[in-house]
């Protein structure tokens, strides 16, 4: 079993100077490698097909509606699954929720957590863009308050969205997500009918 994670929005709590109103994050799975290997290729044939740069890289923020809608069309037959855990930022108080490192790794163990009666065995890949040496926090702090045995979770990994394209459908799919959050937003529907019936279980805190 393969689990890749990844985020849309941010943990900052700064709304005057231009924090997310929302922090999504996502965890996509694939219950059998082969599946993962052929929606891998996929996505790797579909930026030929589009003309697009063979280092291309697919974040939502990103990609045109086109690009969206033709990649989510193009990996809706592949056998996957997605948990996700959506915070209204703004709704939150406490000085504790404006610490952005801990308040992340505090969600993140959240959505593990609820992922924990779909995980067996999991090798969970995480985007290891940013800060180093937070990344690698984040790692042994999920790997102790996870509370998952080696049965649920084999091992936790980091690599470059970029060089990574199942990263890379993590990150659409939360942003996919995201969007769906956002209803001043004139596609805030559109991309989210395309995943709908892959979601395994979706959290919004506070309710």
């Amino acid at each position: 079993m393969l689990v890749f994670m990844d985020e849309a929005g941010d943990s900052g709590f700064k709304f005057d100077k231009n924090s997310s109103a929302w922090l999504v994050i996502s965890l996509v799975k694939f219950d059998d490698n082969d599946e993962a290997d052929a929606a891998d290729t996929r996505i790797h044939l579909l930026r030929r097909e589009m003309s697009l740069p063979k280092n291309y890289e697919f974040h939502f923020n990103s990609c045109n509606r086109k690009i969206k809608e033709t990649f989510f069309k193009a990996l809706f037959p592949y056998n996957f699954f997605y948990i996700g855990i959506i915070i209204n930022k703004q709704k939150l108080w406490g000085e504790g929720f404006k610490h952005k490192e801990s308040f992340y790794k505090y969600i993140s163990s959240l959505i593990f957590q609820n992922a924990r009666p779909y995980l067996k065995q999991a090798k969970v890949i995480i985007d290891g863009c940013g800060s180093r040496d937070f990344k690698q926090s984040l790692k042994t702090y999920l790997r102790k308050k996870s509370n998952m045995t080696a049965n649920e979770i084999k091992k936790f990994v980091m690599q470059d969205s970029h060089k990574n394209n199942l990263l890379q459908l993590a990150d659409m799919v939360a942003g996919a997500i995201y969007r769906n959050c956002n209803k001043n937003k004139g596609d805030h529907g559109i991309y989210i009918k395309y995943i709908e019936h892959k979601k395994l279980n979706i959290q919004i805190l506070p309710r």
